[in-house]
């Protein structure tokens, strides 16, 4: 089985509908045969990226009003036989982003013979950059990951499967080695430190906070995308996310 996949956070604010464009005219002459999206949280940046990533015909995603739940889109080249979206419990402190029902987003791909499937997730944030066991944030993530967990325990779920998106949890984080370990899965980044957020006056040394896990035997090689400014369709140069995107070529 071999499949080239992606996953980047697209950013919600700012100018988001000429950067979706934008993306969505990447991907067009992108090499990937799954794109995992999250944050595409407005109906009409969905749209947008249908008309420009029109090599994807098959897509999957949750309820679209009043906006899209999870912020979660998966694009696919190959048929989509099997869709599902969930939203994970309310946990933690209030906040604006439980607005998005945060959740995880799973898809089935045929790919030829075989299927894979791929579960795109966008957890709470931690604003507090604090991951120990008695931050309230840390402690919503760690029960958002138990739910995941438990999702994909689910016995008709027995295909190879990958699990992608922005975990908002750091890659030598104890909250993501013991849901590794609970999922049964390995980082196909194998611990690479390198940051997947864009550093700032405000973040200057962020964490790797995306990640992409998989069944064994599934192995990849990585790269980092998207890292450089675009063209934006007007010719404005901006910098597609705050995140970097992750690349990953399945074997």
């Amino acid at each position: 089985m071999k499949f080239a996949l992606l996953t980047f956070n697209t950013l919600f604010r700012g100018d988001s509908r000429a950067r979706t464009k934008a993306l969505g005219r990447i991907l067009e002459e992108s090499p990937y045969d799954v794109v995992c999206l999250q944050e595409v949280i407005s109906p009409l940046n969905l749209m947008a990226l249908r008309r420009t990533a029109r090599s994807y015909p098959h897509i999957a995603h949750g309820p679209l009003v009043p906006l899209v739940h999870g912020g979660l889109v998966t694009l696919s080249r190959h048929p989509i036989t099997r869709r599902y979206f969930r939203p994970y419990t309310f946990a933690g402190p209030r906040r604006p982003e439980h607005l998005m029902r945060k959740g995880v987003l799973l898809t089935r791909v045929r790919l030829g013979d075989e299927h894979v499937t791929i579960a795109n997730t966008h957890l709470s944030a931690n604003k507090t950059d604090d991951w120990s066991r008695t931050n309230p944030y840390a402690q919503a993530e760690a029960s958002e990951l138990a739910e995941l967990t438990g999702l994909l325990a689910h016995p008709t779920l027995t295909d190879p499967l990958v699990v992608a998106g922005d975990f908002n949890v750091p890659r030598n984080s104890p909250i993501l080695r013991e849901f590794i370990e609970a999922a049964r899965l390995r980082d196909v980044l194998d611990n690479d430190p390198a940051t997947t957020y864009r550093p700032s006056a405000e973040l200057p040394g962020p964490k790797p906070i995306d990640q992409i896990l998989a069944s064994p035997p599934l192995r990849a090689t990585t790269s980092l995308v998207f890292k450089e400014k675009v063209a934006l369709p007007d010719g404005r140069l901006m910098y597609l996310s705050d995140h970097y995107g992750i690349a990953a070529t399945f074997a």
